[in-house]
């Protein structure tokens, strides 16, 4: 499995979503399953599944699909 297809895995296991869904607009808020603690549930998911620690910075800064995917580059995954 891609870091890609990993990164897509743990949206859609965490939000209950479809692939699909994934797309420009998918941000923090723009679904229900999206708020505050279902924002800590998406980072210690992928902090699980990326066997890294996500600074508080990055934390904070994690508002949409596509910037998840620009922050967690630096982490060195190929998303």
């Amino acid at each position: 499995m891609t870091d890609l297809e990993k990164y897509q895995e743990v949206f859609v296991d965490t939000f209950t979503v479809n692939a699909g869904d994934l797309k420009e607009g998918f941000a923090y808020q723009s679904i229900d399953a999206w708020d505050s603690i279902g924002h800590m549930s998406l980072i210690t998911a992928l902090e699980n599944a990326f066997e890294i620690l996500i600074e508080m910075d990055d934390v904070i800064d994690f508002e949409s699909f596509e910037k998840g995917r620009e922050i967690l580059r630096k982490y060195n995954l190929d998303l």
